[in-house]
């Protein structure tokens, strides 16, 4: 049963992120203003928050799981280095002298 949740992508790209964050806010905002007008014609504030929480329901449903629109461009990692470069680099600097005051 675990390997299936281990199958579920979780990462999402940078690009995605900004996206979903984009996504989020204009939903939060176009539900906040159509709930503030709604309101205010009824003269119920509380029409004004229950539109107000569908708007982030909503947007967390979008969102929050890393849908595959938010995973189109991935990273490209570098390649593995031999540690042994590192070495050979570490050793051919200069050590580095410490000015007096």
């Amino acid at each position: 049963m675990l390997n299936i949740f281990r199958s579920i992508p979780t990462q999402m790209d940078y690009k995605g992120q900004k996206l979903a964050e984009q996504i989020f806010q204009g939903i939060i905002l176009v539900s906040a203003i159509i709930g503030f007008i709604y309101g205010y014609i009824t003269e119920q504030f509380g029409w004004t928050v229950y539109i107000v929480m569908a708007g982030f329901l909503l947007s967390c449903l979008l969102t929050l799981p890393p849908w595959p629109m938010y995973r189109r461009n991935p990273l490209q990692w570098l390649p593995v280095q031999e540690s042994g470069a590192e070495e050979k680099k570490s050793a051919d600097r200069k050590p580095k002298r410490h000015a007096k005051s």
